[in-house]
């Protein structure tokens, strides 16, 4: 018995030494009293690109695929089950395409040829399907012309696999002219695939163009707007800015297909369908049914970011298709399109209505400026080719607009020759902020928390516009969204925020993904055709994002930042309007850690919150059917005067909030 108490007693003195032991290993230091720098308002922010069908097919609410006949293969998306291409079809009917003109920017329209209404049928299969949900109600629009016969009505249905309707509405066309049409349905069933079946009354011969069909539950009710579930999670991360429309789709893989804002703005029907240059850029995921219908163009990324809070950041073509394809060039004497490009936009996001451009804006709908304030020249261009066109940009744009701040880059990769010379040439330039980019393992971003450590303050600024942990290689169709990719991102942020003198603006990339339409993982946000989630990655971002305060304080271990010291990585910001001292720690141990950390030059509540981001083990992940499972905890702690003794659970990431008196 007493040898039994003794071992109890010895075995409860080690774990109360381990204990204090770990407290004195951890032992942390705050320092409210001095401000570092300023923690710009885009600091945390989202890069769109229309990858993995994140415009048509995901945010952008359309539900009819190739609604104007416009695609490569311009019935692509439309399905006549019971009509043969090689029959007269007697007994129902056949669809041709009719291009009328090979200028402007809609070309085709569909001409219905109907020998039999009760035979016919036009469906179409939408993105991978189409979701509805029951009771809600649905917008469809479409034109119209009647050339002969006796076509007296044109039913629009929801059907399923099984050809069930769920729901329908009719339009009786009237016109031999071209003419607007619109009906609503009301969905009777949910269903994550269903199609459109278009069937007529009547015989003869109509011409249709512009079937269009949208939730009526949009993002803030906008008609023909944004998918508003998604458009909520971008919300949600309170984002500083907005990046778009992406990286390599901006270049193109040629130059013939680079994205040319002009194109995306004004009347939705005139902006010209394009193949999107992901189409078949990945063996593992081609898409040969992903095109760009620009119906999200710029005039709506600038409203969406005016929406979500964030500052608009468009990128524009520098006059080089994407060097990962042809690298095609603009000789230099032939780069004005491109500058004028570049000025033009300025003007259409500040100009006033007195403005060639700013009248454009005006006329779309919103008199008011968007406040533009950066500009990127070029997606991720190196090498001299690349200098010489942005010495180029930077004089035009500085001349005529000295207050926009220029994004320029250093190439795909965070080291090695591209990137070396890049900043060497763009330092030389004076370079404002330079975007960098890394797609590394999770081992590289836990080992580079201190990247930034020892960048010049003098020099230009720091974008980190494309970043994610890989958890199996770079461009692998087998990366997963598991939590030691995201507490790893979650280490690197620290050190990020940590130099905020110098990293002014930073967004993991891509943004979203369709889970049957993707051709790059990972992603922060999936959805499918009824639901989004957001991944262990989205939670990281949104911690950071919602909890980045107004100044960079200190927070050291033994005089030095704490960049992995057992383990532990940490950054603390105070906010001066919350009065509030936040600090973020990672802990990257297979083991829980206890920390003492004193907190000085600031009186502190009694109590404070602690917001917890962790996994049961580092491969999991978040999914449809789990969508929160890796999502933040709250919980309270207390605070002993400017002390607070708090136990970090193995691989977590903890926001730590404390009331200042």
């Amino acid at each position: 018995m007493k040898s039994n108490l003794i071992t109890k007693i010895t075995l409860c003195g080690l774990m109360l030494n381990g204990f204090y032991a770990s407290a004195q290993k951890n032992n942390l230091q705050v320092d409210v009293a001095k401000s570092i720098t300023k923690i710009q308002p885009t600091m945390y922010g989202v890069f769109f690109e229309d990858i993995n069908f994140a415009a048509d097919g995901g945010l952008y609410a359309e539900m009819i695929k190739n609604r104007s006949f416009e695609f490569e293969t311009p019935m692509m998306g439309w399905n006549e089950p019971n009509s043969d291409r090689h029959k007269l079809n007697q007994q129902s009917g056949i669809a041709n395409i009719i291009q009328y003109s090979q200028k402007g920017t809609n070309h085709n329209y569909c001409r219905v040829t109907i020998n039999d209404a009760n035979g016919y049928e036009l469906i179409n299969e939408g993105f991978r399907g189409m979701g509805i949900k029951k009771d809600l109600k649905y917008n469809l629009s479409l034109k119209a012309s009647k050339i002969s016969g006796n076509v007296s009505k044109i039913k629009i249905q929801f059907i399923d696999k099984n050809k069930k309707v769920l729901g329908e509405t009719s339009i009786v066309p009237t016109s031999k002219d071209w003419a607007n049409y619109t009906a609503q349905l009301a969905a009777t069933a949910t269903e994550a695939k269903a199609q459109i079946k278009i069937t007529f009354e009547g015989s003869g011969v109509i011409d249709l163009d512009q079937i269009s069909l949208f939730p009526e539950d949009t993002w803030k009710g906008r008609k023909n707007g944004m998918r508003a579930d998604l458009v909520q999670l971008l919300y949600d991360l309170k984002p500083g800015f907005l990046r778009f429309p992406g990286g390599c789709i901006v270049e193109g893989k040629t130059l013939a297909l680079r994205y040319q804002w002009k194109k995306s703005i004004g009347n939705v029907e005139d902006r010209e369908t394009m193949i999107n240059r992901w189409n078949t850029e990945f063996a593992h995921k081609p898409a040969p049914d992903y095109f760009q219908s620009f119906g999200l163009g710029f005039y709506e990324y600038f409203q969406l970011s005016e929406d979500i809070g964030a500052a608009p950041l468009p990128i524009l073509s520098c006059g080089m298709a994407c060097q990962f394809n042809t690298g095609e060039l603009v000789p230099m004497d032939q780069l004005d399109p491109y500058l004028q490009d570049a000025l033009d936009l300025i003007e259409f996001a500040n100009g006033d209505q007195t403005t060639a451009w700013g009248k454009v804006r005006a006329d779309m709908g919103h008199p008011k400026p968007f406040n533009l304030k950066h500009i990127g020249v070029g997606n991720e261009q190196w090498g001299p080719d690349y200098i010489e066109r942005f010495k180029v940009f930077q004089k035009a744009i500085k001349d005529k607009y000295p207050n926009i701040t220029i994004v320029s880059g250093t190439g795909p990769f965070p080291d090695g020759d591209y990137f070396d010379y890049g900043m060497k040439e763009l330092k030389k330039l004076n370079a404002e902020i330079v975007d960098e980019h890394y797609y590394k393992d999770p081992a590289w971003f836990r080992k580079n928390v201190t990247r930034y450590d020892n960048y010049d303050r003098k020099g230009p600024k720091i974008f980190a516009g494309e970043y994610a942990a890989q958890s199996v290689a770079i461009a692998s169709p087998d990366n997963k969204n598991n939590w030691e990719c995201a507490f790893s991102e979650a280490a690197f942020m620290t050190g990020m925020e940590r130099n905020a003198e110098v990293v002014q603006l930073t967004s993991y990339a891509p943004l979203l993904a369709h889970v049957e339409g993707w051709q790059w993982t990972p992603d922060m946000i999936w959805f499918n055709n009824l639901q989004s989630y957001g991944t262990p990655n989205y939670y990281v971002q949104k911690l950071f994002s919602n909890n980045k305060g107004t100044d960079l304080i200190n927070i050291t271990k033994d005089g030095k930042p704490v960049t992995g010291q057992n383990d532990l990585f940490a950054s603390a910001v105070k906010d001066v309007n919350s009065k509030e001292v936040i600090l973020k720690i990672v802990n990257a141990s297979a083991t829980a850690q206890n920390a003492s950390i004193d907190v000085k030059g600031a009186k502190l509540d009694s109590k404070g919150t602690a917001i917890i981001l962790k996994g049961d083990g580092i491969n999991d992940e978040n999914s449809f059917a789990s969508p929160t499972k890796i999502s933040p905890k709250e919980s309270e702690f207390k605070v002993n005067g400017n002390k607070v003794q708090y136990d970090f659970p193995a691989y977590s990431v903890t926001v730590l909030k404390i009331k200042m008196k």
